[in-house]
């Protein structure tokens, strides 16, 4: 039986997934238990709605309630939303048509706001921050594998590349590509598989060639110049920031973390065998106390530009976004990826306020719909 929660004064909010038959929904349990805690304190009205569910002209909608744990959830019929919180785990999922097509109509809905529709795509991003003069300097130099010709061009500008699945995520189907001159061998491709990386040699590009063909397998991918970060003990690491809007719909810094990459890791990626650090540690064995705050405060200063100019590029709604920004061996800045589906944030400060900050911009976004 489902029961009916009856509409009342408080303001509703549905978080967007996708159906799954065996578990009803897809997605973090956990996540959206403690997104649906954190509403509940907030006084908002919070659940969980599959696009499949989602009838955009009915009065109630069917969707989902934690019952005090993340493991036990309740159907019932809810009132519509005022904002969706979109969190459709795959790209594989959101590319479907009829999802393309119901997230459309919310968008066109005159009295639902729905933000971070859609996932972003890497060269789409280096794009968009090239437009402006103030964020292409923090962009590392990025093209479309077109073919051998375009990694040979690339090759000969940079020596030290990345080759990245243009819709990847977690560090999935990355490559590093190095031109050793002095070498025999003078060519090292380093494939990521799980925790560590297998490294192959050749004295020709045609032969590396060959084995990224059998590892795209003809999937989009871009080259990217590679950037000499800043290691401790001989691991490089970057800095993970998740920038959110407040409640008067203004980006800013929730958060930084670290993120170090594993002793056989191309990648920070902590599923990559990457490790989480706090760069406020890090930072000072580095650059000592006084040059890390000035670091820290230039990172967030140029989050936040990113953030609006992806913002500006996308041409949607957005409420926020993780980055990863690293830093070279000078103390120079550069962005590497953002990601419009942010995965949850170990640092429990940092996980605090962003489950606070997601009902700051749905303020925000109720305060404009009511007047």
């Amino acid at each position: 039986m489902i029961h009916r929660v009856e509409e009342d004064t408080k303001p509703v909010v549905a978080i967007l997934t996708m159906h799954d038959s065996e578990r009803q929904f897809r997605g973090n349990r956990q996540n959206f238990h403690e997104i649906i805690k954190t509403g509940k304190d907030k006084g908002y009205l919070v659940y969980v709605v599959t696009v499949r569910d989602l009838k955009l002209k009915a009065d109630t909608i069917r969707g989902f309630i934690s019952n005090g744990d993340p493991h036990t959830w309740e159907q019932r019929m809810f009132p519509l939303p005022q904002v969706i919180y979109n969190r459709i785990p795959y790209r594989e999922d959101e590319i479907k048509p009829r999802v393309r097509r119901k997230i459309k109509q919310c968008i066109l809905h005159p009295h639902i706001e729905i933000y971070n529709p859609f996932f972003f795509n890497k060269r789409k991003l280096i794009t968009w921050l090239c437009k402006s003069q103030l964020t292409r300097k923090w962009a590392p130099i990025t093209k479309k594998l077109k073919g051998l010709p375009s990694l040979y061009d690339m090759i000969r500008r940079c020596s030290y590349l990345y080759l990245k699945p243009e819709e990847g995520k977690a560090g999935q189907g990355i490559m590093r590509l190095k031109y050793q001159k002095s070498k025999p061998m003078p060519y090292r491709l380093q494939i990521q598989n799980n925790k560590n990386s297998i490294t192959y040699k050749s004295a020709s590009l045609e032969r590396v060639w060959g084995r990224i063909c059998k590892e795209t397998k003809g999937a989009p991918y871009i080259i990217q110049q590679g950037i000499e970060l800043t290691a401790v003990h001989g691991r490089a690491f970057d800095l993970r920031l998740l920038v959110q809007k407040s409640d008067l719909g203004v980006w800013g810094v929730t958060g930084i973390g670290a993120r170090m990459a594993g002793t056989r890791s191309i990648t920070t990626h902590v599923p990559r065998g990457g490790t989480i650090e706090d760069p406020e540690k890090l930072l000072p064995s580095l650059f000592g106390s006084e040059e890390t705050e000035v670091i820290l405060n230039k990172v967030r200063n140029a989050a936040v530009h990113i953030a609006k100019q992806i913002e500006w590029g996308c041409r949607y709604k957005l409420g926020e976004m993780s980055m990863d920004l690293g830093l070279d061996t000078s103390g120079g800045l550069w962005f590497f990826e953002a990601n419009s589906r942010p995965m949850k944030f170990d640092e429990p400060s940092i996980r605090k306020r962003s489950l606070e900050r997601i009902f700051d911009y749905c303020d925000y976004l109720i305060e404009k719909q009511v007047n």
